[in-house]
């Protein structure tokens, strides 16, 4: 969207206004000097007074010629005026309908909205978050209470999805649709706005996904008691990255490159199998997902289906059966996971 606002369309047009106001000002102080004789500055201000219909007496007495000539200029500025503020009506008339419109839009589109992602506050974590959900491809709404920040985001993404409202009340995460939501993230400002959030989502949705921040630690366990099912705490995770850059910094940059999602060519990712997926029940070896996909398989975590004990298993081999429920982790290239997410969905 163009820095220039909504006002940008009425520019144009009002220039011309001013353009056509200095014209006659200019004009009508000439002709008041060339036909009454008169100093520039009486010259000036009965032509002011005269296009503005002010109503003052006249600078001087008027022969004929300036009547006429002060008719002349008074029905320009009348009209001039009229124009101004037919122009100035138009603008909030369409201003206010096209912000109309554009909510309008924004809440069918919301209302289309299912397994998406509900990112409550739109500051930087906010913003951060919504840039890996478009990068993945995942439909995402935030819902951020300032309607001048939901405004900004906007003008960064037009197509995102901004629902002003407060999220830590029932009526606005009902809203967002959060019947239908796949998760939720929870990055307010405040420890207890982000407390209230997941109390409130978990009560409307008790199977969804919910990832909460802390800013003070004391505040984590509050959080999972209240239904987050994880809690992101930016000063450990911040000081857990500082050391692993000094200690292990390759490793560092190579999980960067395939966690990122900013389009480049590996990535790691995590693939379930369904129920009715014909993978599962199938060893590694049956499946052959290295052969057809080119993916690495790094771990698999088992669901614990059937006589199966839940939990890890990383780096498995060719005997290792692949369960239904059980996840992936697997890491490659966007066609390949696509690859693969066809063959699971088989």
């Amino acid at each position: 969207m163009d820095s220039a606002g909504p006002w940008k369309p009425f520019a144009r047009r009002f220039a011309g206004v001013v353009v056509a106001l200095a014209f006659l000002v200019v004009s009508g102080t000439l002709a008041f000097r060339i036909v009454e004789g008169w100093p520039w500055s009486d010259a000036a201000w009965m032509t002011l007074i005269t296009i503005t219909a002010v109503g003052y007496e006249e600078v001087r007495p008027l022969d004929d010629a300036g009547r006429l000539l002060a008719a002349a200029f008074l029905a320009g500025g009348i009209t001039l005026m009229g124009v101004w503020f037919a122009l100035l009506t138009s603008a909030i008339i369409e201003m206010d309908l096209g912000q109309a419109f554009r909510i309008r839009r924004n809440m069918k589109k919301i209302e289309q909205l299912k397994d998406h992602v509900i990112v409550c506050g739109g500051g930087r974590t906010g913003q951060q978050i919504v840039t890996e959900l478009r990068g993945a491809g995942v439909p995402y709404l935030i819902i951020d209470r300032d309607a001048e920040r939901a405004e900004q985001l906007r003008r960064l993404d037009e197509a995102a999805l901004v629902l002003v409202g407060d999220s830590t009340k029932d009526e606005t995460l009902v809203e967002g649709r959060i019947g239908l939501a796949r998760g939720l993230v929870a990055c307010l400002s405040q420890d207890t706005d982000n407390l209230f959030v997941c109390l409130s989502a978990r009560d409307l949705q008790p199977n969804l996904t919910i990832v909460a921040r802390a800013y003070d630690e004391q505040t984590t366990q509050k959080l999972y008691v209240a239904g987050a099912d994880h809690v992101v705490s930016p000063n450990i995770t911040g000081g857990t990255r500082m050391a692993s850059v000094l200690l292990r910094p390759q490793v560092v940059s190579f999980l960067d490159v395939v966690a990122s999602s900013d389009g480049l060519a590996l990535r790691l990712e995590e693939i379930r199998i369904p129920a009715e997926s014909r993978l599962a029940g199938q060893t590694l070896a049956e499946a052959r997902i290295p052969q057809r996909t080119g993916l690495i398989v790094i771990a698999i975590k088992h669901a614990g289906e059937g006589d199966r004990e839940p939990g890890w298993g990383y780096n498995p081999g060719p005997a290792e059966v692949l369960g239904a429920g059980d996840t992936l982790i697997v890491m490659g290239q966007t066609q390949q996971l696509d690859q693969l997410a066809s063959l699971v969905a088989a």
